[in-house]
């Protein structure tokens, strides 16, 4: 009995797969093109200081100068506290983070595509 040459999966499965690599069943997502007009762009750099007064000696870093719905800052506040595993919170257009964080914070909002001053 001969044995199997090991490409001969390969070729079979491309033999089933269309030329853009999908099955005929399944259609790629494609991507959704933000409309004109529909998403704010944050343009100036957000501020990082770093706090201590008037929380009884606790650590603190505050994100100030959102250009976006305060809806979307508690939504950038939530991805910041699930990714640097800390408490904070939104308010008032700022980003509360527990702890001296700004290190981890410049470069947590760098991925979210935030510049960042300070």
């Amino acid at each position: 009995m001969s044995r199997p040459q090991p490409d001969d999966w390969q070729a079979r499965l491309r033999a089933m797969l269309g030329p853009d690599g999908y099955t005929p069943d399944e259609t790629p997502d494609a991507p959704e093109a933000p409309e004109d007009g529909d998403t704010p762009v944050q343009k100036a750099p957000l501020r990082i200081i770093y706090e201590r007064k008037g929380r009884g000696g606790k650590q603190a870093t505050i994100i100030t100068g959102f250009e976006i719905p305060d809806d979307m800052v508690a939504e950038v506040a939530a991805k910041l506290k699930k990714r640097l595993a800390t408490g904070g919170s939104a308010r008032g257009g700022e980003v509360l983070i527990q702890g001296d964080r700004r290190d981890d914070v410049r470069k947590a909002l760098a991925d979210l595509g935030f510049k960042t001053k300070g």
